[in-house]
């Protein structure tokens, strides 16, 4: 570069090559895309996704680097990272349904999803059939020829009811129908529901994996190639990609995933034993308590029970607003599954889009308050709530 003007070379900067060793963590990739000496292997680069690496739209070694690794937690074949869960969730929806197909879903869904399945609906004229997480039977019913689709939750969002995975994607797989399984809340700390008969696992990264509340991203991961291919040549027109930075960031909130799991876990158990023996508290919706109608199949698929529960107070939407306007460590904020306690009133924010009707089939009530327990120490968590309730 040195025959260049200096306008020059302040454009074209030198970029050295790592020989003989290698960086301790994958560096963050931050390009638009990549140069080619070959036309031939540029084209062959932007049609297919295991080619050299051209455009960020399509991937990026950083995210690549992501894909791979949550695709190998999941024990998948290969993955696709979005720009958010919501992302992720809907390069599949998209990606597999067209005007006229039928979808099954299970009742107690995340808000997002069930306002997205409205538009669906709406606009694409796709028909939806719930059904309880738990029932083979109900879901064998409803299939249809034109069923394109079987979605679920491994534990839902916020009730925490747990999905019968073997069930339910055991018809699916006999029926020939893919099965999606939103697996944000468990992680495969928890569950892989590829081990299950699932087809595709979808991760809000947003959430546990990068565990720091500093990240917005999505992940769908395939149990097979040729489905994977299929989302992938979708997913590069849809433009929901993810942004390398973010990959990296989930990347290292990756590596504290298991020890962050297991504190999340045991302070919700704290919390959740001590608040259903509360008298302001009507109801906790923990799959770990033994009222919990989750109870004995959460026992059988899950070694533990999540770190996000739900509970119900005694005077209804006032009283929940008065909790959560006194709680001083627990913070009032969206999202769940970083290293804080966070809390909110899911009929008012995350499942807002939901009609009267639609919440009380998903059991949130007005007096229902969302807890996302984080890894403070348990007795200052149980502290600040048992002073809110009072």
């Amino acid at each position: 570069m040195t025959d260049f003007r200096p306008e020059t070379r302040a454009v074209h900067v030198p970029q050295p090559t790592v020989e003989g060793s290698r960086p301790i963590t994958m560096p963050i990739y931050q390009t638009s895309g990549f140069v080619f000496d070959d036309p031939a292997v540029m084209a062959d680069a932007m049609g297919r996704p295991d080619g050299a690496f051209v455009y960020g739209r399509y991937t990026n070694p950083t995210v690549r680097s992501l894909e791979l690794a949550v695709a190998g937690l999941e024990g998948g074949a290969a993955a696709i990272a979005a720009g958010s869960g919501m992302g992720a969730i809907n390069t599949v929806l998209l990606g597999l349904l067209q005007p006229g197909d039928h979808l099954i879903a299970q009742r107690s869904l995340y808000g997002g999803t069930a306002a997205m399945l409205n538009e669906l609906v709406g606009r694409f004229g796709i028909t939806v059939t719930y059904v309880p997480e738990n029932d083979p039977a109900a879901l064998r019913a409803a299939v249809r020829p034109e069923t394109r689709l079987v979605y679920l939750e491994t534990i839902s969002n916020p009730m925490t009811l747990v999905a019968d995975l073997p069930g339910m994607c055991g018809v699916a797989r006999e029926l020939g129908i893919p099965s999606v399984v939103d697996n944000t809340f468990a992680t495969a700390m928890l569950c892989r529901p590829f081990e299950h008969g699932a087809d595709i696992v979808i991760h809000s990264t947003t959430k546990y994996l990068s565990g720091h509340t500093d990240v917005v991203g999505g992940l769908a991961v395939f149990a097979d190639t040729a489905l994977y291919e299929r989302i992938w040549h979708f997913a590069i027109e849809l433009g929901a990609s993810a942004d390398p930075f973010a990959a990296w960031l989930t990347l290292r909130g990756l590596q504290t995933l298991a020890l962050r799991m297991e504190r999340h876990c045991s302070n919700a158990e704290f919390l959740a034993t001590r608040l259903a023996e509360h008298p302001a508290v009507q109801a906790v919706h923990w799959p770990g308590l033994a009222s919990h109608p989750s109870y004995e199949l959460a026992g059988k698929l899950l070694p533990g029970f999540g770190g996000v529960f739900s509970f119900d107070l005694a005077g209804g939407r006032a009283a929940g607003e008065k909790f959560m306007s006194s709680v001083r460590l627990a913070l009032l904020a969206p999202s769940l599954g970083g290293v804080e306690t966070l809390i909110l009133h899911p009929a008012t924010t995350s499942h807002r889009a939901l009609s009267p009707d639609e919440l009380a089939r998903s059991g949130i009530g007005e007096g229902t308050v969302r807890i996302a327990v984080g890894i403070e120490h348990p007795e200052d968590l149980w502290a600040d709530v048992s002073q809110a309730l009072s």
